[in-house]
């Protein structure tokens, strides 16, 4: 038998398996992990144009900038691609929430952004 610790979502658990390959039940109760250090650093906000415009294009994931498919002034319809992010080695379009005008761009081309990082803005 081999004993681990396993934490799953902040849940420590001390695990017991045996060689043939069953896992046992946790031995002991979940207990709270260690606190978790502090992000490095927090990453910048983008300060929005002057044109920005009032409906926010984030990113949903972390990922690369990989093209910038709209220029601000742009008529684009709901759906339609604004930013293609490379989201773990896939692209991943970030679309048009509603029909309206690209205000601002607030990424350029092989920018790291965060999820919820402000993409672009539009009216």
């Amino acid at each position: 038998m081999k004993s681990y610790t396993i934490t799953v979502n902040g849940n420590v658990y001390d695990v017991t398996v045996e060689e043939n390959g069953s896992v046992s039940a946790p031995v002991a109760a979940p207990r709270r992990a260690a606190a978790v250090a502090a992000p490095a650093a927090a990453p910048k906000a983008v300060a929005p144009a002057s044109g920005a415009g009032s409906v926010k294009i984030e990113a949903g994931a972390a990922g690369k900038v990989f093209k910038v498919e709209a220029q601000p002034g742009a008529s684009v319809k709901r759906g339609d691609a604004i930013v293609i992010l490379e989201v773990m080695k896939m692209e991943t379009p970030v679309v048009a929430p509603q029909d309206g005008t690209v205000a601002s761009i607030n990424v350029n081309v092989g920018d790291m952004v965060e999820a919820g990082a402000l993409l672009a803005t539009m009216n």
